[in-house]
């Protein structure tokens, strides 16, 4: 039985063996220290990699954002940070650094330029997307930092797919250009956000890719002919080794948390926040606070019911967890909703009729106080000119008046209309007066105006 087990775990090791498909460990760090740098080339890449990314995040589209992960080469210098840490490269470490860091401020503000001369400034949902790291992107990230040092290390890898689909995967160059979309609005926790998935990933790549050379490729160590300045060397990167490291797990387990609190939360709402006529809209929980937020749309769930759910929150682990829900109300079917909808337009069409009519009759009120306005104050301005143009006239008189018509056999109708009397001495025949009317009639503005001209 031994020598059956014995057998079928040198048949796993032999599966797992990296050494007979290993590139030579000079060429694959040669390799790595070439991709760090960024310069010429490679730096124009770059800067075309953060527009066709920010293009992407700009139209929404997926494949375009893709496209620019398979451009960009940022993954270089993060690699170049692990492998020196691994090998104890100071030298390595420090380039890899210094070009991390040239390269983040280049993509930051190539994506800055690029969405303040944009005409288009909503935030779509690949860019909202890249705001709010998860566990996920951890463990993607620690994968795919992974799956790429041992690529490198492979001769039938190096030139296959691995590199690709590591860029793709652990998503480098989306959230540098949701930084510059945050800067270039004003949204700073847009940019705060993406920048911490940013270095999340870098974190855990570049401890992905420490843990690869080191223990699974087992690259040598750099001896140096100083000792005291390996012993150096080999302090600092340990220091660098550990205070990366810490972090990332400080970082690691508050998402778990995170992520194991909001599972109950979910575990609960699906389970005792269940009721026929209502639906979950959305919960937003908060582990921080201990706190979750429900929006519920369809019949109002009472008081007592919410009450009974609410003391289950312990069997879910949810002790101490305040809970509030938030209640739309829609407790009528859909024909009774169309017949409330067809209600309120009927009603509201009926209130229009009514607001027409009214301001019609506001109109005509101001036009008829218009007229009265003007007949208040006409017989001033008209007695001179009059006078002027027919010396007969000794005076006039123009106000309100009411008109009543009818007879014994006919309705009698009684209108308000402004009248006009003149009081003339001497001669004036029929032609004059007519005359004398129509012009009164014109000056005044007043088209039914009343003329009445009586003789002394």
């Amino acid at each position: 039985m031994k020598a059956v087990w014995r057998m079928i775990m040198m048949k796993v090791k032999h599966l797992f063996r990296l050494n007979d498909d290993a590139e030579s460990e000079e060429e694959v760090i040669s390799g790595i220290r070439a991709g760090v740098e960024f310069r010429g080339a490679r730096l124009w890449i770059l800067i075309i990699a953060v527009f066709v990314a920010s293009l992407g995040l700009n139209t929404n589209s997926a494949a375009v954002i893709i496209g620019a992960m398979l451009i960009s080469p940022l993954m270089g210098p993060i690699i170049g940070i692990g492998l020196g840490l691994g090998i104890y490269d100071f030298e390595l470490l420090r380039k890899s650094v210094r070009n991390y860091v040239v390269t983040a401020l280049f993509s930051i503000v190539t994506a800055t330029i690029y969405f303040l001369i944009s005409p288009y400034s909503e935030a779509r949902s690949e860019l909202l997307a890249r705001t709010a790291p998860t566990i996920y992107d951890v463990l993607i990230a620690l994968c795919g930092g992974m799956a790429g040092i041992i690529a490198l290390g492979s001769k039938s890898q190096k030139w296959g797919n691995v590199i690709p689909g590591v860029a793709i995967a652990t998503a480098l160059m989306p959230p540098l250009c949701t930084v510059g979309y945050g800067i270039s609005t004003g949204i700073w926790s847009y940019a705060a956000g993406a920048l911490y998935l940013f270095v999340i990933n870098t974190i855990f790549i570049v401890v992905a890719t420490f843990i690869g050379s080191t223990f699974i490729m087992h690259f040598r160590k750099r001896t140096f002919v100083d000792r005291a300045k390996e012993v150096r060397v080999r302090r600092i990167s340990t220091s660098i080794i550990v205070a990366t490291i810490i972090p990332s797990v400080i970082l690691t387990v508050g998402m778990v948390r995170n992520s194991y609190f909001d599972q109950k939360v979910n575990r609960f709402i699906q389970q005792e926040l269940y009721f026929p006529k209502t639906h979950i809209v959305s919960y937003k929980s908060d582990y921080n606070k201990k706190t979750f937020d429900v929006v519920m749309i369809g019949a109002v769930v009472d008081s007592l019911q919410l009450r009974v759910a609410q003391e289950k929150m312990p069997f879910y682990g949810l002790e101490d967890v305040e809970m509030q829900v938030v209640q739309a109300s829609l407790d009528a079917d859909e024909s009774d909703m169309m017949e409330k909808l067809r209600t309120d337009r009927v009603a509201i069409r009926h209130d229009e009729e009514i607001i027409v009519g009214q301001q019609k009759q506001i109109a005509e009120l101001e036009e008829r106080l218009s007229r009265y306005s003007r007949a208040e104050t006409m017989s001033g301005e008209v007695y001179d000119e009059l006078r002027l143009l027919y010396p007969q006239v000794e005076e006039v008189l123009i106000a309100k008046g009411m008109t009543t018509r009818g007879g014994a056999e006919a309705e009698k109708k009684t209108v308000e209309q402004v009248v006009a009397l003149l009081i003339i001495s001497g001669d004036m025949n029929e032609e004059e007066s007519e005359r004398m009317k129509n012009w009164l009639i014109l000056r005044s503005r007043i088209d039914d105006l009343r003329v009445e001209i009586m003789r002394r």
